[in-house]
Protein backbone atom coordinates (compact mmCIF):
# COMPACT_ATOMS: atom_id res chain seq x y z
CA UNK A 1 0.00 0.00 0.00
CA UNK A 2 2.56 2.26 0.68
CA UNK A 3 4.22 1.59 -2.72
CA UNK A 4 0.72 2.92 -4.41
CA UNK A 5 0.96 6.11 -2.03
CA UNK A 6 -2.17 4.97 -0.45
CA UNK A 7 -2.75 6.56 3.03
CA UNK A 8 -3.75 3.57 5.02
CA UNK A 9 -0.89 2.52 7.14
CA UNK A 10 0.28 -0.34 8.60
CA UNK A 11 -0.06 1.05 12.36
CA UNK A 12 -3.57 1.70 11.00
CA UNK A 13 -3.72 -1.81 10.71
CA UNK A 14 -2.14 -2.91 13.93
CA UNK A 15 -4.54 -0.61 16.05
CA UNK A 16 -7.33 -2.78 14.25
CA UNK A 17 -9.02 -5.48 16.50
CA UNK A 18 -12.28 -7.80 15.62
CA UNK A 19 -15.23 -7.37 17.89
CA UNK A 20 -18.08 -9.43 18.92
CA UNK A 21 -20.95 -7.63 18.70
CA UNK A 22 -24.68 -8.66 19.67
CA UNK A 23 -27.27 -8.99 16.75
CA UNK A 24 -30.03 -7.61 16.01
CA UNK A 25 -33.21 -9.29 16.94
CA UNK A 26 -36.91 -9.38 15.57
CA UNK A 27 -39.64 -10.62 17.43
CA UNK A 28 -41.74 -11.78 14.47
CA UNK A 29 -45.09 -13.46 15.39
CA UNK A 30 -43.39 -17.45 13.95
CA UNK A 31 -40.43 -16.86 16.18
CA UNK A 32 -37.11 -14.57 16.45
CA UNK A 33 -34.82 -13.66 13.27
CA UNK A 34 -31.42 -12.13 13.76
CA UNK A 35 -29.36 -10.56 11.78
CA UNK A 36 -25.95 -8.22 12.00
CA UNK A 37 -25.74 -4.75 13.42
CA UNK A 38 -24.15 -1.64 11.74
CA UNK A 39 -22.73 -0.78 9.80
CA UNK A 40 -23.89 -3.64 8.25
CA UNK A 41 -27.72 -3.82 6.72
CA UNK A 42 -29.33 -6.45 8.95
CA UNK A 43 -31.72 -3.85 10.19
CA UNK A 44 -32.95 -3.46 6.93
CA UNK A 45 -33.52 -7.00 6.35
CA UNK A 46 -35.79 -7.42 9.68
CA UNK A 47 -37.16 -4.50 9.45
CA UNK A 48 -38.87 -5.66 5.92
CA UNK A 49 -39.94 -8.58 7.96
CA UNK A 50 -41.30 -6.84 10.71
CA UNK A 51 -43.44 -4.09 8.39
CA UNK A 52 -44.62 -7.25 6.50
CA UNK A 53 -45.57 -9.31 10.05
CA UNK A 54 -48.21 -6.03 10.34
CA UNK A 55 -49.28 -6.70 6.45
CA UNK A 56 -51.45 -10.44 6.43
CA UNK A 57 -48.70 -11.78 4.14
CA UNK A 58 -50.14 -15.20 4.65
CA UNK A 59 -53.14 -14.87 2.80
CA UNK A 60 -51.39 -12.69 0.50
CA UNK A 61 -51.47 -13.68 -3.42
CA UNK A 62 -48.32 -13.04 -5.78
CA UNK A 63 -49.31 -9.75 -6.43
CA UNK A 64 -49.89 -8.52 -2.94
CA UNK A 65 -46.89 -10.24 -1.93
CA UNK A 66 -44.56 -8.40 -4.18
CA UNK A 67 -46.39 -4.89 -3.63
CA UNK A 68 -46.42 -5.25 0.17
CA UNK A 69 -43.23 -6.69 0.45
CA UNK A 70 -41.93 -4.02 -2.19
CA UNK A 71 -43.15 -0.74 -0.01
CA UNK A 72 -41.90 -2.66 3.06
CA UNK A 73 -38.45 -2.81 1.57
CA UNK A 74 -38.90 1.13 0.62
CA UNK A 75 -39.46 1.96 4.10
CA UNK A 76 -36.88 -0.54 5.33
CA UNK A 77 -34.26 1.03 3.25
CA UNK A 78 -34.81 4.39 4.41
CA UNK A 79 -34.69 3.34 8.26
CA UNK A 80 -31.25 2.07 6.72
CA UNK A 81 -29.95 5.37 5.28
CA UNK A 82 -31.09 7.36 7.98
CA UNK A 83 -29.33 5.23 10.81
CA UNK A 84 -26.70 2.72 9.55
CA UNK A 85 -23.19 3.53 10.27
CA UNK A 86 -20.59 3.38 11.90
CA UNK A 87 -21.32 1.77 15.30
CA UNK A 88 -19.49 4.20 17.08
CA UNK A 89 -20.96 6.99 15.46
CA UNK A 90 -25.01 5.86 16.14
CA UNK A 91 -27.11 8.89 17.63
CA UNK A 92 -29.23 5.92 18.53
CA UNK A 93 -29.86 2.49 19.46
CA UNK A 94 -30.08 0.15 16.31
CA UNK A 95 -32.68 -2.52 18.41
CA UNK A 96 -35.51 0.33 19.36
CA UNK A 97 -36.30 0.74 15.67
CA UNK A 98 -37.29 -3.20 15.62
CA UNK A 99 -39.53 -2.28 18.75
CA UNK A 100 -42.93 -2.99 17.71
CA UNK A 101 -44.41 0.50 18.07
CA UNK A 102 -41.89 1.80 15.67
CA UNK A 103 -42.90 -1.27 13.32
CA UNK A 104 -46.33 -1.02 13.59
CA UNK A 105 -45.95 3.24 12.52
CA UNK A 106 -43.78 2.04 9.41
CA UNK A 107 -46.58 -0.33 8.56
CA UNK A 108 -49.03 1.77 8.46
CA UNK A 109 -48.17 3.83 5.94
CA UNK A 110 -47.99 1.06 3.17
CA UNK A 111 -50.55 2.07 0.86
CA UNK A 112 -52.50 -1.15 -0.77
CA UNK A 113 -53.64 0.16 -3.58
CA UNK A 114 -50.56 2.66 -4.73
CA UNK A 115 -47.29 2.17 -4.78
CA UNK A 116 -45.16 4.96 -3.21
CA UNK A 117 -42.22 6.60 -4.96
CA UNK A 118 -38.69 5.67 -5.01
CA UNK A 119 -35.39 7.01 -5.11
CA UNK A 120 -31.75 5.55 -5.45
CA UNK A 121 -30.43 2.40 -3.19
CA UNK A 122 -27.49 1.39 -2.23
CA UNK A 123 -26.15 -0.11 -5.57
CA UNK A 124 -24.75 -3.87 -5.22
CA UNK A 125 -21.78 -5.71 -4.34
CA UNK A 126 -19.44 -9.03 -4.95
CA UNK A 127 -20.41 -11.72 -2.50
CA UNK A 128 -21.05 -15.29 -1.28
CA UNK A 129 -23.25 -16.45 0.93
CA UNK A 130 -22.88 -20.15 3.15
CA UNK A 131 -24.63 -21.75 5.70
CA UNK A 132 -24.06 -25.08 7.65
CA UNK A 133 -25.44 -27.19 10.41
CA UNK A 134 -23.93 -29.56 12.46
CA UNK A 135 -25.94 -33.04 13.94
CA UNK A 136 -25.82 -31.13 17.02
CA UNK A 137 -28.28 -28.67 16.13
CA UNK A 138 -25.01 -25.45 15.89
CA UNK A 139 -26.35 -23.62 13.04
CA UNK A 140 -24.10 -20.61 11.47
CA UNK A 141 -25.54 -18.56 8.72
CA UNK A 142 -21.56 -17.04 7.07
CA UNK A 143 -21.61 -14.35 4.28
CA UNK A 144 -18.50 -12.75 2.55
CA UNK A 145 -17.42 -10.40 0.17
CA UNK A 146 -15.02 -8.24 -1.92
CA UNK A 147 -17.63 -5.71 -3.01
CA UNK A 148 -16.44 -5.77 -6.84
CA UNK A 149 -15.61 -8.25 -8.92
CA UNK A 150 -11.45 -7.62 -8.09
CA UNK A 151 -12.36 -5.73 -4.68
CA UNK A 152 -10.45 -2.60 -4.52
CA UNK A 153 -7.71 -3.54 -7.05
CA UNK A 154 -4.96 -3.89 -4.47
CA UNK A 155 -3.64 -7.54 -4.20
CA UNK A 156 -0.59 -8.59 -1.89
CA UNK A 157 2.48 -9.46 -3.68
CA UNK A 158 3.29 -12.22 -1.14
CA UNK A 159 -0.15 -14.26 -0.51
CA UNK A 160 -2.43 -13.00 -3.38
CA UNK A 161 -5.13 -11.79 -0.97
CA UNK A 162 -7.07 -9.25 -2.67
CA UNK A 163 -8.31 -6.41 -0.38
CA UNK A 164 -11.86 -5.54 -0.73
CA UNK A 165 -13.36 -2.34 -1.55
CA UNK A 166 -16.22 -1.56 1.50
CA UNK A 167 -13.93 2.02 1.37
CA UNK A 168 -16.51 3.05 -1.41
CA UNK A 169 -19.48 3.23 0.56
CA UNK A 170 -17.81 6.41 2.68
CA UNK A 171 -19.18 10.17 1.27
CA UNK A 172 -16.72 13.13 0.99
CA UNK A 173 -19.40 15.23 1.78
CA UNK A 174 -18.68 15.95 5.87
CA UNK A 175 -22.15 16.36 6.63
CA UNK A 176 -22.99 13.22 5.31
CA UNK A 177 -23.96 10.00 7.61
CA UNK A 178 -21.62 7.81 5.79
CA UNK A 179 -18.34 10.35 5.89
CA UNK A 180 -14.59 9.78 5.08
CA UNK A 181 -13.40 10.11 8.66
CA UNK A 182 -10.18 8.22 10.28
CA UNK A 183 -10.76 4.79 12.11
CA UNK A 184 -14.43 4.95 10.83
CA UNK A 185 -15.99 1.32 9.79
CA UNK A 186 -17.92 2.07 6.57
CA UNK A 187 -21.85 0.77 5.74
CA UNK A 188 -21.71 -2.51 4.26
CA UNK A 189 -24.70 -4.49 2.86
CA UNK A 190 -23.51 -8.06 4.35
CA UNK A 191 -25.96 -9.64 6.87
CA UNK A 192 -26.22 -13.06 7.06
CA UNK A 193 -29.80 -14.24 8.67
CA UNK A 194 -30.73 -16.83 10.97
CA UNK A 195 -34.24 -17.63 12.59
CA UNK A 196 -35.33 -20.33 15.73
CA UNK A 197 -39.43 -20.17 14.63
CA UNK A 198 -41.89 -21.41 17.86
CA UNK A 199 -42.67 -24.97 16.40
CA UNK A 200 -39.27 -25.83 16.74
CA UNK A 201 -37.37 -24.88 13.61
CA UNK A 202 -33.97 -23.47 12.94
CA UNK A 203 -33.30 -21.80 9.75
CA UNK A 204 -30.11 -20.05 8.58
CA UNK A 205 -30.61 -18.98 5.06
CA UNK A 206 -28.92 -15.71 3.21
CA UNK A 207 -28.07 -14.85 -0.39
CA UNK A 208 -25.51 -12.42 -2.41
CA UNK A 209 -27.02 -9.00 -4.24
CA UNK A 210 -25.95 -5.56 -2.41
CA UNK A 211 -29.70 -4.32 -1.99
CA UNK A 212 -31.06 -7.16 -3.14
CA UNK A 213 -29.91 -8.93 -0.03
CA UNK A 214 -32.74 -7.80 1.88
CA UNK A 215 -35.37 -8.52 -0.68
CA UNK A 216 -34.42 -11.73 -1.26
CA UNK A 217 -34.17 -13.06 2.36
CA UNK A 218 -37.38 -11.30 2.91
CA UNK A 219 -39.45 -13.66 -0.40
CA UNK A 220 -37.36 -17.07 0.75
CA UNK A 221 -38.69 -16.32 4.44
CA UNK A 222 -42.61 -15.01 3.76
CA UNK A 223 -42.75 -17.99 0.83
CA UNK A 224 -41.59 -20.51 3.71
CA UNK A 225 -42.36 -19.49 6.78
CA UNK A 226 -45.59 -17.63 6.11
CA UNK A 227 -47.15 -19.43 3.05
CA UNK A 228 -46.02 -22.83 3.61
CA UNK A 229 -43.82 -22.92 0.28
CA UNK A 230 -41.47 -26.18 0.34
CA UNK A 231 -38.00 -24.41 1.00
CA UNK A 232 -36.45 -25.28 -2.26
CA UNK A 233 -39.29 -24.22 -3.99
CA UNK A 234 -38.99 -20.46 -1.69
CA UNK A 235 -36.06 -19.98 -3.43
CA UNK A 236 -36.53 -20.94 -7.01
CA UNK A 237 -40.10 -18.90 -7.62
CA UNK A 238 -39.38 -16.07 -9.77
CA UNK A 239 -38.20 -13.30 -7.81
CA UNK A 240 -38.28 -9.23 -7.95
CA UNK A 241 -35.89 -6.70 -7.25
CA UNK A 242 -36.06 -3.02 -6.16
CA UNK A 243 -33.43 -0.93 -7.05
CA UNK A 244 -30.09 -1.24 -9.46
CA UNK A 245 -28.52 -4.27 -10.73
CA UNK A 246 -24.28 -5.13 -11.40
CA UNK A 247 -23.68 -2.08 -13.60
CA UNK A 248 -26.92 -0.72 -14.16
CA UNK A 249 -28.32 2.44 -13.18
CA UNK A 250 -31.90 1.96 -13.57
CA UNK A 251 -34.55 1.90 -10.38
CA UNK A 252 -37.33 0.31 -11.47
CA UNK A 253 -39.04 -2.85 -10.21
CA UNK A 254 -37.41 -5.87 -11.75
CA UNK A 255 -39.55 -9.38 -12.19
CA UNK A 256 -38.52 -12.16 -13.81
CA UNK A 257 -40.19 -13.18 -16.95
CA UNK A 258 -41.37 -16.67 -15.49
CA UNK A 259 -43.79 -14.05 -13.44
CA UNK A 260 -47.83 -14.74 -14.27
CA UNK A 261 -48.88 -11.67 -16.92
CA UNK A 262 -51.35 -10.86 -14.24
CA UNK A 263 -49.13 -10.31 -11.81
CA UNK A 264 -46.92 -7.59 -13.92
CA UNK A 265 -50.25 -5.88 -15.36
CA UNK A 266 -51.14 -5.85 -11.80
CA UNK A 267 -48.02 -4.32 -10.29
CA UNK A 268 -48.32 -1.69 -12.69
CA UNK A 269 -51.37 -0.88 -12.32
CA UNK A 270 -50.28 -0.02 -8.52
CA UNK A 271 -47.81 2.23 -10.49
CA UNK A 272 -44.67 0.41 -10.07
CA UNK A 273 -42.11 1.04 -12.64
CA UNK A 274 -41.76 -2.80 -14.09
CA UNK A 275 -38.73 -4.11 -15.85
CA UNK A 276 -39.42 -7.38 -17.00
CA UNK A 277 -35.95 -9.49 -16.99
CA UNK A 278 -34.72 -13.26 -17.81
CA UNK A 279 -36.27 -16.18 -16.38
CA UNK A 280 -33.68 -16.90 -14.02
CA UNK A 281 -31.18 -14.26 -13.75
CA UNK A 282 -28.45 -13.44 -11.36
CA UNK A 283 -29.26 -10.02 -11.08
CA UNK A 284 -31.98 -11.35 -8.50
CA UNK A 285 -28.94 -13.24 -6.78
CA UNK A 286 -27.55 -16.39 -5.10
CA UNK A 287 -29.99 -17.63 -2.22
CA UNK A 288 -29.81 -20.62 -0.04
CA UNK A 289 -31.08 -21.96 3.17
CA UNK A 290 -30.89 -24.86 5.00
CA UNK A 291 -33.45 -26.05 8.16
CA UNK A 292 -33.08 -28.15 11.20
CA UNK A 293 -36.88 -29.28 11.78
CA UNK A 294 -37.70 -30.74 15.58
CA UNK A 295 -37.26 -34.23 15.04
CA UNK A 296 -33.10 -33.26 13.87
CA UNK A 297 -33.84 -33.61 10.12
CA UNK A 298 -31.97 -31.87 7.81
CA UNK A 299 -33.03 -29.88 4.99
CA UNK A 300 -31.25 -27.33 2.80
CA UNK A 301 -31.90 -25.42 -0.56
CA UNK A 302 -29.82 -23.78 -3.26
CA UNK A 303 -30.47 -21.69 -5.80
CA UNK A 304 -30.77 -22.24 -9.71
CA UNK A 305 -29.62 -19.07 -10.82
CA UNK A 306 -26.36 -19.95 -9.01
CA UNK A 307 -23.49 -22.44 -9.11
CA UNK A 308 -23.84 -23.63 -5.51
CA UNK A 309 -25.31 -25.87 -3.80
CA UNK A 310 -27.09 -27.95 -0.80
CA UNK A 311 -24.46 -31.05 0.38
CA UNK A 312 -24.78 -33.76 3.18
CA UNK A 313 -21.66 -34.99 4.86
Amino acid sequence: MAQLDMPVTLADLQRHRARRTVPLRLQHRQGDVWNLAPPTQGLASLAILGISDRLAMAEADETETVHRLVEATKLAFGLRDAHITDPACLAGDSQALLEPAALQALAARVDERRAAPWGAGKGPGDTVWMGVIDNSGLAVSFIQSIYHEFGSGVVLPDSGIVWQNRGAAFSLDPAHLLALAPGKQPFHTLNPAAARLHDGRVMVYGSMGGDGQPQTQAALFTRYVLQNAPLQESISRPRWLLGRTWGQSSESLKLEGRFAPETIARLRALGHEVEVLADFTEAMGHAGAIVRHPDGLLEGAFDPRSNGSAAGF
